[in-house]
């Protein structure tokens, strides 16, 4: 059996890094290391475990079979480890470590989102903490929370995923929208001659969410599906095709005339915002306090 001491923990995350990146020169200023360094850590790590973790030369950056596994492995220690600093801490009754954050895309410029007010509200503690966020699609996000690489992430999560805990937040109101270029621009048309006139031509939908957005619009299939919001508004934006955005989102081109909103008063959407966590696992007291004041800030974004 493998005895782990310090210097392989150190190794594993020199491993994790590379990985991250995608190979040995793009680790170097990550790692603040030349890539022969780089080099010597890796061999002295895979003499350490006694396999090849990855293939490295002109054919570029690969992980072998092995080296799969042991990533897998490693992302397990280090969130272990992670977890045990930050409950250690609590015998100092003071809360630090790292809290990794996942959000999904294009939720800055929305009023009703509490995460700038519950981040704020979160660093005035005066708490010694490293706050990590990682901005991905509701897949990816998921993936991470189970794996044990986000503690929490913010965002759609319209199917309830076996091992993690879901909590709704908020609602994020949505429009119908085309481009200047689109037939529909500037159309006042409503109900079921939109519709038809919709349906006639193509619609983009979000993967994550398309039976809501094709239900809401009585079509069977879309012509273009994007996996996240900046995506669907390039091809809205075209005047190709025509989509659900959220609204805050989208003001910025209606109001430059880019963009026009499709019956705002009949096609208007409500997507609910859910927070995630992993089920069966105590949350550590960096994330609990974070989860506290994400819970006041969005009972005070609530208030009329």
């Amino acid at each position: 059996m493998i005895q782990l001491h310090d210097v392989d923990l150190k190794l594993l995350r020199v491993f994790a890094t590379i990985v991250r990146c995608g190979g040995f020169s793009a680790a170097q200023a990550a790692l603040n290391a030349g890539q022969s360094t780089i080099s010597e850590q890796m061999t002295h790590l895979e003499t350490r475990l006694g396999v090849k973790l990855c293939q490295r030369g002109r054919s570029g950056f690969r992980l072998t079979e092995q080296g799969v596994a042991i990533h897998e492995a490693t992302q397990r220690l280090l969130s272990a480890v992670e977890n045990f600093c930050m409950d250690a801490d609590v015998l100092k009754q003071h809360i630090s470590g790292k809290l990794n954050l996942g959000i999904i895309d294009t939720t800055i410029t929305d009023p009703d989102s509490p995460i700038p007010r519950t981040t704020q509200r979160f660093v005035s503690r005066g708490h010694d903490v490293h706050l990590n966020v990682y901005v991905g699609t509701p897949a990816e996000l998921e993936e991470r929370v189970l794996d044990g690489r986000l503690h929490l992430a913010i965002g759609h999560f319209p199917i309830h995923v076996p091992g993690l805990l879901q909590a709704p937040l908020y609602q994020e109101a949505l429009g119908l929208y085309c481009g200047r270029r689109h037939p529909l621009f500037g159309s006042q048309a409503e109900g079921a001659e939109l519709l038809e006139e919709v349906g006639a031509g193509r619609i983009v939908v979000r993967g994550y969410m398309q039976q809501y957005d094709l239900e809401h619009l009585g079509i069977t299939k879309a012509a273009a599906t994007v996996d996240n919001i900046e995506a669907s508004a390039i091809l809205i934006i075209s005047g190709a095709y025509v989509g659900f955005l959220p609204e805050h989102f989208a003001s910025q081109w209606v109001k430059s005339g880019e963009m026009h909103q499709l019956a705002p008063a009949s096609l208007r959407l409500k997507s609910p915002f859910d927070v995630i966590t992993r089920r069966g696992v105590a949350p550590p007291p960096i994330l609990q306090a974070f989860l506290e004041d994400l819970a006041a800030s969005a009972r005070k974004t609530a208030k009329p």
